[in-house]
């Protein structure tokens, strides 16, 4: 069995930052566990209004490239992040593992919102299509970046290529109702259990409010557990002999017509 943990990071969040310290001091007894971050963990949130501000861009980009030694300096087995990339005048968000400080790729963002405080689609692109799964620290680990788990057939898919954890790093609002709901979707579609972490709090001008909730739901589908303020971090402990026999349990056996 591998240990997952789902987390709510603060809004705002910096390496060697207080708030960053007492991140790392809540893992000292977790080495044995995977860690999914909420999306795109750190500096403040920027896709908040168009056009996108190049600048901005570039500087959150240039935090998470420096944030990486921080992230593989946790007392951890492995971490599930994603992180912005500028490529020309867009930003890409790309999901990746760390694992003894290896830098592994997982995944970009296909689906992005467009609305007030969540302006994705005029400041992202795709450079790189599909939806794998990858071997991380024992796991077959598929990921959906936030808005991605909305579709189930992605879910569905990330299950028949035999994943057992599908990863959501997120950045969402305080309704955590169709959140909640999508996640112990995938899980039930997928066969695979289903990890997401969230950004809390509300820093820019202009910025949502994050609700944080990071939630974990087992390979049927069921709740587990949901972060808290008073309990930030939850974890669950994967079986991966569970998640391959749920492959073979309605609905997930259910053949394409």
């Amino acid at each position: 069995m591998v240990r997952v943990l789902s987390v709510e990071w603060p809004e705002g969040l910096t390496p060697g930052s207080q708030p960053w310290d007492a991140i790392r001091g809540s893992l000292a007894d977790k080495e044995d566990a995977v860690l999914v971050t909420n999306e795109m963990p750190f500096g403040g949130w920027m896709p908040i209004q168009l056009p996108i501000d190049t600048t901005k861009a570039a500087a959150w980009a240039d935090l998470h490239v420096a944030a990486l030694e921080a992230l593989s300096a946790l007392p951890v087995r492995a971490v599930i992040s994603s992180r912005p990339i500028l490529v020309g005048e867009k930003l890409v968000n790309e999901a990746f593992a760390l694992v003894d400080g290896r830098y592994q790729f997982l995944h970009q963002k296909h689906y992005f919102p467009s609305e007030n405080g969540w302006q994705e689609a005029g400041w992202f692109g795709t450079e790189r299509q599909g939806f794998d799964v990858v071997p991380v620290a024992g796991l077959r680990v598929g990921v959906l970046l936030c808005t991605e788990l909305m579709f189930l057939e992605r879910a569905r898919e990330l299950g028949r290529k035999g994943a057992d954890l599908i990863a959501v790093p997120r950045a969402t609002g305080t309704d955590l109702r169709p959140w909640r709901t999508a996640a112990s979707m995938a899980g039930i579609v997928s066969g695979a259990c289903v990890i997401s972490s969230n950004r809390v709090g509300h820093q820019n001008v202009g910025s949502p409010h994050f609700g944080g909730g990071g939630i974990l739901v087992d390979s049927d589908g069921f709740e587990i557990a949901v972060t808290s303020p008073s309990s930030p971090m939850v974890s669950f402990d994967v079986d991966v002999t569970l998640t391959e026999a749920a492959k073979h349990r309605y609905p997930v056996y259910v053949k394409d017509v």
